[in-house]
């Protein structure tokens, strides 16, 4: 990396106030808040401790004390379904200097939180088990800095706006920001309690009788002057939020399966996809990770999308729309934006308003606008709905321009990237990191850079186009999408493969020289469907095999290349999202054995995992016998495509494919690995039918049982 990269690197700081241990997460639209385990908030702790919203942190210190000392935590979790943070705590030993002397575990803190709408619910309830009353003193102290998120992770910024001194009245307190963006941002604390003010701390004086416990509400507001909110009561915002999440429920198939880690992990793997979910003005949208990528990011929108859209359509037709209204319509260099080109990441905040950094609205993805399409083939060949298709093409056409006409940088037939603005990323495939893209001798790549996955997109684009097309009557333009696709992947097997490697290479530079490492991008031509089934096969064993695959899951990089590293964030280590790409194309090809592999590495992986929950990624040291996964010291958690990758993997392993154009669910060379006995799917939606089914192993494969049906659904299983 240069000296200029380095001054413009946006990379999160691995410093150990970064690294996130023993956090617990709750989010709720734009708002999110990273709490410690006895559901404080450290500003020095580790995962950007906070509360957030838009891109902003609203408050960035809160501790509660009991006669000034700070509590024993007992124990925390966030429920199942990811709505409320619980956690119990007790009080230490207080000696008479501490106020009222008395043992420990004389009180009982039971403190819950839950997100709504900009804000955070917080109540304290305190039991008394001594046998006489004790007099207690609760205090909550509250900082807030107004950090923008790219300040957290570690960007330095020259000059900041002004905080104003907090001002209080009765039972709140306000603590205010003017930002150099001209915003004033609030951060309005509310008691429903009498509280007494000094220095930003609220104290509260309890008597507690045994048997009789008090209960304290407080409420933590987010807001920014251009937002016009009423801020609910604790009960009627807590109805709020379960009815959410109980729609939320209604919107797509239910799984379940014999083992109970494993439906563990499924479980909470959709609670997190649920959390990650976003409501915006274009329909339902998948933010990418908590706490450093709480935005829309096109690439991952698009792959979480495909990951659940077996059993969650509706999630797709949300994505599709919101970067279909966000696509790029004009030549903007410091944006990477060009006509035609999907978006890449939409940032709120301070900094993104100044555009002190480039991520406000930045389009420097180059797989993001052949995936748009991909997903809009998929979603249409999964609900028939050509209405809406319809509604998208223009926007689709546009997209297939750009891989033409812009994509191709320098018209050798391949699509490359390099970015127009020095501020942008180097690197613009979903391994974005300076240096994952290399020689075996582990030289850099020159730009203008043609990834092998991405010719695997444009061609899985290509012929979705003609799909598309073809369904809504240009035959002609159906027909050279077809073609185009077709001499797209002769190409790029003379261009691509290396017979020593037995993979396709990572990459072309920018002379033609194709960059031949082994890395998970070869698996992700199966998924795309350009590999030929010979070296297809070929490529599957390589990912399986001992060099990539560490037990857990596929490597990023294969251990013995030149740039391995375990623990670096694209050149060794594992990524759910990644292996789920790579289990859905084995299953393309009928590799289902490679499937159940990695969906058993990832099972035994969450049930080493605190919540079951898969983070974005971990290091990818070879599995050790009785022992967990290495974790990645600044992974998001949760993370949406890394939440979905556990159903892609299903699906993959089952071989499913949903045709609802001829009504037809389709099971391919199915398996399921040996921990799972049978997998029970209900309410599966095929055009206007849904159907009931079970699927069980036996020792000459998977027996498919159709329990219920609605509507004339055909249910087929193939062997080859």
């Amino acid at each position: 990396m240069s000296a200029e990269d380095a001054k413009r690197d946006y990379s999160i700081a691995a410093t150990p106030s970064h690294v996130t241990e023993g956090t617990r997460v709750l989010k709720q639209g734009d708002t999110f808040v990273v709490f410690d385990r006895s559901g404080d908030i450290n500003p020095i702790g580790g995962g950007g401790q906070g509360l957030y919203h838009d891109g902003t942190r609203f408050l960035s210190g809160l501790e509660l004390l009991v006669n000034d000392r700070q509590p024993l935590l007992l124990s925390s979790t966030v429920r199942l379904d990811n709505d409320v943070l619980t956690v119990d705590l007790t009080n230490p030993d207080m000696s008479a200097d501490a106020g009222e002397s008395f043992p420990s575990d004389t009180l009982h803190i039971f403190r819950s939180n839950f997100l709504w709408q900009g804000a955070c619910y917080q109540r304290i309830r305190v039991s008394n088990y001594s046998l006489t009353s004790r007099h207690v003193t609760l205090s909550m102290r509250f900082t807030a800095d107004f950090a923008d998120i790219f300040e957290v992770r570690g960007t330095r910024r020259l000059r900041r706006g002004e905080s104003s001194a907090p001002r209080t009245a009765d039972s709140e307190l306000i603590l205010s920001y003017v930002g150099l963006d001209g915003a004033r941002r609030r951060t309005k604390i509310r008691f429903e309690t009498p509280v007494t003010w000094r220095n930003g701390t609220a104290a509260i004086d309890l008597q507690i009788e045994r048997g009789s416990p008090v209960t304290i509400l407080c409420t933590i507001a987010c807001e920014v002057e251009s937002e016009a909110r009423a801020i609910l009561t604790h009960e009627h915002a807590f109805s709020a939020v379960g009815q959410d999440l109980a729609n939320a429920k209604t919107r797509h198939s239910q799984i379940d399966t014999a083992d109970g880690l494993f439906n563990e992990w499924l479980r909470r793997s959709l609670a997190d996809v649920h959390m990650m979910v976003t409501s915006t003005r274009c329909g339902l949208y998948p933010y990418a990770g908590v706490p450093w990528f709480n935005a829309p990011f096109g690439r991952d929108g698009i792959i979480t999308a495909l990951e659940v859209l077996w059993f969650y359509p509706e999630l797709a037709r949300g994505v599709l729309q919101f970067l279909a209204a966000t696509q790029a319509t004009e030549m903007i260099p410091d944006q990477d934006a060009q006509p035609g080109k999907i978006v890449h990441e939409i940032r709120g905040g301070e900094m993104a308003a100044l555009r002190e950094i480039p991520f406000g609205r930045y389009y420097g993805s180059v797989d993001s606008t052949p995936l748009f399409v991909v997903l809009a083939g998929e979603y249409y060949g999964r609900t028939a709905d050509l209405t809406f298709v319809q509604s998208i093409w223009p926007n689709i056409e546009r997209a297939m321009q750009w891989i033409d006409e812009y994509g191709d940088v320098d018209r050798d037939g391949f699509v490359e990237y390099m970015r127009q603005t020095p501020e942008g990323l180097a690197q613009q495939g979903w391994k974005d990191s300076h240096d994952s893209v290399f020689h075996a001798d582990g030289q850099l790549a020159p730009p203008p850079i043609a990834l092998c996955e991405v010719q695997a997109y444009v061609y899985a684009a290509r012929r979705h186009a003609a799909t598309l097309a073809r369904a809504l009557g240009m035959d002609d333009r159906s027909e050279c999408f077809q073609r185009d696709a077709e001499s797209l992947r002769q190409r790029f097997e003379q261009a691509y493969w290396d017979d020593e490697l037995s993979m396709y290479v990572l990459a072309l530079d920018g002379r033609k020289q194709p960059c031949r490492v082994r890395t998970s991008n070869a698996g992700h031509c199966l998924f795309g469907g350009i590999a030929s089934p010979d070296r297809a096969g070929r490529v599957a064993n390589e990912l399986v095999g001992d060099n990539l695959y560490s037990g857990w899951g596929v490597r990023t990089l294969a251990a013995g290349e030149m740039r391995y590293n375990p623990m670096s964030y694209h050149n060794g280590s594992v990524w759910p999202h990644d292996n789920a790409l790579i289990g859905a194309g084995l299953g393309r090809y009928g590799l289902t054995t490679g499937s159940t592999k990695i969906l058993e590495g990832f099972h035994h992986a969450s049930s080493f995992l605190d919540l079951h929950r898969l983070p974005e990624l971990f290091c990818g040291f070879r599995r050790r016998a009785a022992e967990g996964p290495t974790l990645y010291p600044v992974a998001c958690a949760p993370q949406a495509w890394a939440a979905g990758a556990a159903f892609m993997l299903l699906q993959g392993c089952l071989g499913l494919s949903i045709d609802a154009i001829h009504k037809r669910v389709t099971f391919t060379r199915a398996r399921l690995p040996d921990f799972v006995p049978w997998v029970g799917i209900s309410n599966l939606t095929v055009a206007g039918g849904s159907v009931d089914l079970m699927l069980e192993q036996h020792s000459l494969g998977v027996a498919v049982t159709l329990l219920k049906t609605t509507g004339d659904v055909e249910i087929v299983t193939r062997k080859g």
